[in-house]
């Protein structure tokens, strides 16, 4: 049963489960990334990957074109994820800014080192 239907899925044109398929793949990397990564670079770009497996799901669920003729949600999918890119390169600017000061006292960028921090 599942080998049929994964042999459906790779021969059929590209439809809302390719993508959702993919952005979940994505998801699910960055999340790993997150939680395995020691050094805070690592940490950001499973982030990203979070944010843009998300932002392929919500445009594979939005867009007219990928339902095949299906329903249609009403969901305004590319100005949502219009808004995650921007709180994502927001969140790049201000992380790295942190990350960079954090190395300019520590000499590091180890996550782990981070306890010191108060304030």
């Amino acid at each position: 049963m599942t080998i049929s239907l994964l042999a459906n899925l790779l021969t059929e044109p590209p439809g809302p489960a390719h993508y959702m398929t993919v952005g979940a793949v994505m998801f699910v990397c960055g999340a790993m990334c997150m939680a395995t990564k020691r050094n805070a670079l690592g940490v950001l770009m499973g982030i990203e990957l979070v944010l843009n497996g998300a932002n392929l799901n919500f445009v594979a669920f939005g867009s007219k074109y990928l339902n095949n003729g299906g329903p249609d949600l009403g969901l305004d999918a590319p100005l949502i994820a219009l808004f995650v890119i921007v709180l994502a390169a927001a969140e790049a600017a201000v992380a790295l800014a942190i990350a960079l000061n954090f190395y300019n006292n520590h000499d590091s960028i180890d996550v782990d080192r981070a306890d010191q921090l108060q304030g």
